[in-house]
């Protein structure tokens, strides 16, 4: 799905989106902002992904040495 100039491609397909219903506005209005969060929730994760490869990497400096 793309979105340009007041048009809005849906699989392969381009609509105005000034043709859209109501319904149909709604519906996308809704996807853009599950899309939004769920590249908020990517970023979290990768955050959390290096925090815990620091803490792994703590935890193996702190092991006891052979």
């Amino acid at each position: 799905m793309t979105e340009a100039q007041g048009n809005i491609t849906i699989d392969g397909r381009e609509y105005a989106i000034s043709d859209l219903s109501q319904d149909a506005l709604n519906q996308l209005s809704s996807m853009t902002t599950v899309d939004r969060k769920i590249a908020e929730l990517q970023q979290q994760i990768a955050i959390y992904q290096t925090a815990r490869n620091a803490y792994a990497q703590a935890l193996a400096a702190a092991l006891p040495k052979d």
